[in-house]
């Protein structure tokens, strides 16, 4: 069909139903051939690096142009060495057992019916994204693997770089013997067109918002399709009362200056009274050095100066994604998690300390899909979980939680045999 020539319901049902045609095969797709698949769409992703960081080139010179932060551009960029990240990824996710037809429970009734439970795909996943390129191939190769069909529509500041990835994705499919529209980018970059998407209930399974809080909000509030509602991370680490100042140092510096575009980079430090008067000054410091800005209650601002500016409740509400940090000291344990629970996004907290009863209460008090012990929330990654990729980090507790890999894209189906049973 000629997309420049037909409106735009047209061209999204014409996708749409397209992605569901070919949905009906994930079930039957063998694991040798999804994997065959996903290890030449790697191949080609090296192959033609050139014409991918040319393409990527475009796009980051235009969001410069349009007034994009250095922290932003930097989730639209692609360069060798994260090109090459994404396809050593997509050759992880090929390594993964395959869940689909995995058999969860069967048993034999007294009547002789025979009951199989096992995974299968969900049928077509929508995801709509903002700025990073990485996630139209984690999308791909998650959904080929788990046999599903998926619609993709990336950000407009990213329209060249996801047009030259999926060309190659699709000439991957095309090249193991599998359709190519298994992955469809809706190239056409109107917001309205999103809207229209979020309609297509008769033929989208799954519609999975990846990027800032009004993008998933809109989804959320608007879809005809089933959400899962992911990626907000108004993140938190938890310096208590023992703990060890060298590695609380190194955790904070990297939760919040390692990556501070993405969900999982820490917006609020924490630290009890009785840790604040050695550590503050001294994380304060570090911060500063590499171009933070601290935000922080009274009693901060009263440790370290006129180097804070004084914080509003606003900031312990926001998500940066920025070098900017929300800092409080707060009394203990108990009080950190009840601001935890009050302020967070359900995503990723952690707590510094030397005492194993007050990691275990935060851990199991703190309402969030990931909660670490004496380690950075970065890690809040399907990468780092071994999962390959993922789709998403999903902060709700329907049906998946956290971060989503191959059998959160799964659904189940019962099979019954039986020998003539009627039902008395």
């Amino acid at each position: 069909m000629n997309s420049t020539a037909i409106s735009d319901r047209e061209y999204i049902e014409d996708i749409c139903r397209r992605s569901r045609n070919v949905s009906r095969l994930g079930m039957t797709l063998s694991s040798t051939l999804k994997n065959k698949a996903l290890l030449r769409i790697a191949d080609l992703l090296a192959e033609n690096e050139e014409e991918i960081l040319a393409a990527n080139r475009i796009d980051v010179e235009k969001a410069h142009e349009h007034g994009i932060g250095e922290v932003m551009a930097d989730r639209l960029t692609i360069n060798s060495k994260r090109l090459a990240g994404i396809s050593d990824g997509i050759r992880q996710v090929a390594a993964l057992k395959d869940p689909v037809g995995e058999i969860l429970w069967g048993t034999k009734r007294p009547n002789g019916l025979e009951i199989i439970k096992k995974r299968v795909p969900l049928g077509v996943i929508g995801i709509i994204y903002e700025s990073r390129p990485n996630v139209t191939c984690d999308c791909a190769a998650l959904s080929l693997k788990s046999g599903n069909a998926a619609i993709l529509r990336g950000g407009s500041e990213a329209v060249n770089t996801n047009r030259a990835l999926v060309k190659v994705i699709r000439r991957g499919l095309a090249d193991a013997g599998i359709p190519e529209d298994f992955v469809i980018l809706i190239e056409r970059t109107d917001r309205s067109l999103v809207n229209l998407f979020m309609t297509m209930n008769d033929y989208v399974d799954i519609l999975i918002p990846r990027g800032g809080k009004g993008l998933i909000s809109n989804v959320v509030e608007n879809s005809r399709i089933p959400v899962i509602r992911t990626g907000t991370g108004n993140c938190h680490t938890y310096i208590d009362d023992g703990f060890d100042p060298q590695m609380a140092l190194d955790i904070v510096i990297n939760a919040k200056t390692q990556r501070p575009s993405v969900c999982n980079a820490m917006e609020t430090l924490l630290v009890s009274e009785k840790a604040a008067v050695s550590f503050l000054p001294v994380i304060a410091d570090a911060l500063i050095e590499r171009g933070v800005e601290l935000r922080g209650c009274e009693k901060t601002v009263a440790l370290c100066g006129s180097k804070i500016v004084p914080a509003s409740e606003l900031d312990y509400e926001t998500e940066y994604n920025d070098l900017i940090l929300a800092v409080k000291v707060v009394s203990d344990v108990n009080e950190a998690i009840e601001h935890v629970n009050k302020y967070g996004s359900g995503h990723s907290e952690a707590i510094i300390t030397r005492s194993y009863e007050n990691a275990k209460l935060f851990q199991d008090k703190v309402d969030a899909a990931c909660v670490y012990a004496n380690c950075s929330t970065r890690f809040t990654d399907g990468f780092e979980f071994g999962f390959g990729a993922e789709i998403g980090i999903s902060n709700q507790k329907l049906h998946a939680r956290g971060p989503m890999g191959l059998e959160e894209l799964t659904s189940v189906k019962y099979i019954i045999n039986g020998d003539g049973q009627i039902r008395t």
